[in-house]
């Protein structure tokens, strides 16, 4: 799991941002599954999705307070 790069997400447009943060939320849901049942040993990554989400939204509201 690699970190996003704001840069990166600015380039996208909003509806793309969002399709991303369900995928990440998903993703985020799987791995603290995984970490329950111990089928998961990289628990930094769930750290990693978090602060993706929190990015992604970041920009999102950025988009969206600069078309207001």
């Amino acid at each position: 799991m690699k970190s996003l790069k704001a840069k990166e997400l600015r380039d996208k447009s909003v509806a793309e941002l969002e399709a991303l943060v369900n995928e990440e939320q998903a993703a985020l849901y799987k791995a603290r599954r995984d970490i329950v049942f111990r089928q998961l040993t990289d628990t930094a990554s769930v750290k990693v999705r978090r602060h993706n989400i929190a990015r992604i939204l970041t920009v999102i509201s950025e988009k969206q307070r600069g078309q207001a």
